[in-house]
């Protein structure tokens, strides 16, 4: 039996981080994975799915090559080898994960793991024990009842990045950010796309004027948007797909070459042994303390399998918290309220903090400000004029309480704010930082001017 201080039971970014960590700690480690290296993030969501989603940019400007005063005839696609780029993308993530784990001396265990008493997990018969057991299995697409998936005509995000052919239409169920990035590429790769959403607005986890925007952006590129719309059920049973579709004036029935189901992710906790070794879930979720200790000793959980947010960097930091604790080191719980939300459909979605209807919920006095990309010198150079920065301050003390922006490169601004929350940064001291000119960034410090009645350029 091998014996170590760490295994981690998957490699996600969640899992193969935490691996990481501990061998710099001096932590003799494993990790354990049934498929590829960096798990469904690297493999078949975040990282393919940005190359998908960068082709469909390339095109687009391609397209629109004119009103940039260039002359591009008769630009056309190849969807397979756009697939074929993003597959290859992938792969190359997954080889850099193995080349870190014989950097960092971890020891990588293929195979499906299952958790034992004792510390120990099973891998194909084989037992490992370590001091320390940590789940990181990650999460799934998941499911509905009224949609089930076959794989074919009613499928997955995984099937969405490897179809063998480009459908004429398609319906994308759910508008979160897996919905709103495929309803991007595969509108601009030419697919007649219809996104449904249960809930009053796309996006709904976004500040509301995000959800509009986006909302109006999408129209204008074609897509057509049903809020407020569930889908009750589908037909394969002919050539395509007949969805029902119950709405605010009736049902109706909407047809299309395939169906997106993007409802939402389900942990992979089945079948990993929790039941055996006692450990406690409540809803699809393992229960953890600040430091993702379970109610068993010696096990451990981060990323998708907690409750804390579905997302890559949030498992990531999850992981190497827990493995710093475990190392003796000081570490504090995270904020989860400062976490930071990308969305990579064009106009790009980023925020952290409060939205402005939350912050009012909680009976706080307010300042908003807002600043159009229309009014940015850098956008209109760059044509990319759609969208626009909001920030939300505690009135009284001055505390950045949110900030929400859509446009283009958002999800590479937003960690200004992430930062300046993190360091208890005020308006004011935004406000007098000298951001660079001609930046897509000026219209932080320009919406916050707007929030304390001083912008220059509205």
């Amino acid at each position: 039996m091998s014996k170590y201080d760490i295994i981690v039971l998957g490699s996600g970014p969640g899992g193969y981080v935490t691996a990481i960590r501990a061998s710099q700690l001096g932590l003799k480690t494993a990790i354990i994975e049934k498929e590829s290296l960096g798990g469904v993030c690297l493999n078949w969501g975040c990282i393919p799915t940005k190359a998908l989603l960068k082709s469909a940019q390339v095109f687009e400007y391609l397209k629109h090559a004119e009103d940039y005063g260039l002359n591009v005839k008769d630009a056309s696609h190849d969807f397979c080898a756009v697939v074929k780029r993003s597959r290859g993308v992938a792969d190359g993530m997954s080889k850099g994960v193995q080349f870190l784990m014989k950097k960092n001396k971890i020891d990588v265990i293929n195979g499906f793991g299952t958790l034992k008493t004792g510390k120990k997990v099973e891998v194909d018969g084989t037992d490992y024990t370590a001091d320390h057991i940590i789940i990181a299995t990650g999460s799934r697409s998941r499911e509905l009842p009224s949609l089930p998936q076959d794989g074919k005509k009613v499928i997955g995000y995984r099937q969405a990045m490897t179809l063998d052919k480009q459908p004429k239409t398609m319906i994308i169920v759910g508008s979160g950010a897996i919905g709103v990035e495929f309803a991007y590429f595969y509108n601009s790769m030419g697919t007649d796309v219809t996104v449904v959403e249960y809930l009053p607005n796309i996006v709904p986890v976004e500040d509301e004027d995000i959800s509009k925007q986006l909302e109006r952006s999408f129209k204008k590129s074609g897509i057509k948007v049903m809020t407020s719309s569930e889908v009750t059920h589908v037909d394969t049973s002919g050539k395509g797909v007949k969805a029902t579709i119950k709405t605010k004036k009736g049902e109706e029935i909407l047809e299309a070459d395939i169906v997106l189901s993007a409802v939402g992710i389900k942990s992979n906790i089945e079948n990993i042994g929790l039941e055996d070794v006692g450990i406690a879930v409540d809803r699809d979720k393992i229960l953890v303390n600040d430091y993702y200790q379970t109610n068993i000793p010696g096990y451990y959980a981060i990323g998708d399998v907690t409750a804390g947010q579905a997302l890559a960097h949030v498992a990531s930091a999850e992981g190497i918290l827990c493995v710093e604790k475990i190392a003796g080191q000081h570490v504090e719980a995270l904020d989860y309220g400062n976490v930071p939300g990308c969305t990579y459909c064009s106009p790009e979605i980023a925020s952290v903090g409060l939205t402005e209807k939350q912050a009012k919920e909680q009976g706080i006095d307010i300042k908003v400000g807002k600043f159009p990309f229309s009014a940015s010198g850098k956008a209109s150079a760059s044509g990319a004029k759609d969208g626009f920065v909001k920030v939300i301050f505690d009135a009284k003390y001055g505390e950045w309480l949110g900030c929400h922006m859509i446009g283009a490169g958002v999800t590479d601004m937003i960690a200004e704010a992430v930062l300046g929350r993190k360091l208890e940064t005020t308006g004011h001291e935004v406000l007098k930082t000298i951001h660079p000119h001609p930046t897509m960034s000026e219209a932080v410090m320009e919406a916050v001017a707007d929030a304390y009645g001083e912008v220059i350029h509205l």
